[in-house]
């Protein structure tokens, strides 16, 4: 009886990595992309001592959505991936995992979100479900609409207003404005994602501000990043952050600097380098936040 549990075993962990190949657990950038500006509100919410039960929740819970989101795009994208060159092998579109098999996960992630939804407080569980709808909506936006980033910057940023509600039972224009801002962030480093691949969205038809941006796409998210650093000054302002914060939006942007320089041939791999260095944009605005609660404490 033993020799056939021994031959079955690979089988079963391989399929184990195919659902975590599918759910990106092996690709973290978009979980920390979703994470820093969760983890802004917390530290602002909380007055630079966030709850630690909350902190639990909300961290798990961007882990869990995020990775539900993956699985539900692959399984709208099943017949888009096999012809995109960077996306072919992904376990939908090479056959190692079933639609069905992606549909039974993505619900089982959303029965996981539901109980961490029921942890929070009333205000925070209503928001809750706007989250999900965002998150549902917007693998098939793509098809619709010219502007699918902004969907995924709402989707991305609720996490923000959910915090608010969750910490101090309201939502108030503090909690908008860094809601705002994340939405900014999302639309700059998604183009920059969609830039690599454009060619392939625009032969199957696929929408996105890549193509909608065209030409003028490295001027528009230029603007953009300066809208993004202007409203973190003013959520410096209204929150009362000293210089450490202030430090950190400069090297922020300097930071969006380096990203322009890195996709201004528009090649794929700056393009998707510039997408990937995001990442360390909202890593230096949480130390910056953090540094100024740990030398000015409340």
């Amino acid at each position: 009886m033993s020799i056939p549990s021994r031959r079955t075993a690979p089988g079963v962990r391989t399929q184990l990595r195919n659902y975590a190949r599918l759910m990106r657990l092996d690709k973290p950038i978009g979980i920390w992309l979703l994470l820093w500006p969760t983890l802004w509100a917390l530290w602002l919410a909380g007055d630079g001592r966030p709850d630690q039960s909350l902190f639990i929740v909300f961290v798990v819970g961007v882990v869990v959505m995020r990775s539900a989101g993956c699985v539900l795009n692959d399984y709208a994208d099943r017949n888009i991936d096999p012809y995109v060159e960077r996306t072919r092998a992904r376990p939908i579109a090479s056959g190692a995992v079933h639609p069905v098999e992606a549909l039974t996960l993505f619900l089982a992630l959303g029965l996981i979100a539901i109980g961490l939804a029921t942890m929070l407080n009333r205000p925070a569980q209503l928001l809750a479900v706007v989250a999900a709808g965002l998150t549902i909506v917007y693998p098939f936006v793509k098809r619709l609409v010219s502007i699918p980033q902004f969907i995924l910057g709402a989707a991305f940023g609720w996490a923000v207003p959910m915090v608010f509600a969750a910490q101090t039972g309201e939502t108030p224009q503090l909690a908008w404005l860094m809601f705002g801002t994340a939405l900014t962030w999302a639309v700059i480093y998604d183009t920059f994602y969609a830039m690599v691949d454009r060619e392939d969205d625009r032969k199957i038809g696929v929408k996105s501000t890549a193509i909608l941006f065209g030409d003028m796409d490295l001027f528009v998210i230029g603007g953009l990043q300066v809208l993004m650093l202007f409203s973190l000054i003013l959520i410096g302002m209204r929150a009362g952050l000293g210089p450490w914060y202030y430090a950190s939006v400069g090297l922020a942007a300097i930071l969006m600097a380096c990203h322009q320089r890195l996709a201004r041939e528009r090649d794929p791999e700056g393009c998707f380098k510039a997408f990937r260095h995001n990442h360390y944009v909202g890593m230096v605005v949480f130390f910056g936040i953090v540094l100024h609660y740990s030398f000015n404490p409340p």
